[in-house]
């Protein structure tokens, strides 16, 4: 099975561009859903979290802050370090395990870090969703109501897009309307099934 590794920065899209690949019948592993179920009340993946941070990354009814957790990581890269040594392993080991048990001719692992993360190898070809930076702020501003500011330390923390897309095989712009980013996904959906039957 041909492994697609779709990526991009915030706000371009990448969730919209996954809907899209999944309505034409095509699973999707999703590298942010897995992270999200990793940190549930009760999982162990959480329990090591509280031991590094402490209790105050946990909410009153035991669930995490997210709040609390993203505010202890956001200026601070040995904290951020220590998060990702926990959660990283983990989140590609269950990528993997889901990957065993798909059939069909290709599948789209939805790895938003994926550069950052050096993960280039577990994947056969990657996908980069892209827009301008002016569309992909007022997005995440529309999303996630958060300052511009901050946006911009998020948009900072991440490779930029001109290295994403020169290191990528396929790339969609998502910087105008929804037709033309199905369109572009439909092209690419017929591609990579001619290219599972190589």
């Amino acid at each position: 099975m041909l492994k697609i590794g779709l990526t991009g920065g915030i706000g371009c899209g990448k969730s919209t561009v996954s809907r899209l690949f999944a309505d034409l019948g095509m699973p999707i592993i999703d590298a942010d859903e897995i992270s999200h179920r990793l940190v549930a009340r009760g999982q162990p993946a959480l329990q090591r979290i509280a031991q590094v941070f402490g209790s105050e990354i946990l909410l009153e009814n035991g669930e995490l802050n997210r709040a609390a957790l993203k505010a202890r990581i956001f200026d601070n890269s040995q904290a951020k370090q220590q998060l990702e040594a926990i959660l990283h392993p983990l989140v590609f080991s269950s990528c993997a395990e889901q990957l065993r048990s798909l059939t069909g001719a290709y599948c789209i692992l939805s790895i938003p870090l994926l550069f950052e993360t050096h993960a280039e190898s577990f994947v056969d070809r990657i996908l980069v969703v892209d827009c301008d930076e002016t569309t992909q702020i007022a997005r995440v501003q529309r999303r996630d109501n958060l300052s511009l500011e901050r946006i911009q330390a998020i948009i900072a923390t991440q490779v930029s897009s001109t290295f994403r897309k020169a290191h990528a095989h396929d790339i969609v712009d998502n910087s105008k309307n929804d037709t033309t980013l199905a369109e572009q996904v439909k092209k690419l959906h017929n591609f990579y099934l001619s290219l599972s039957h190589c």
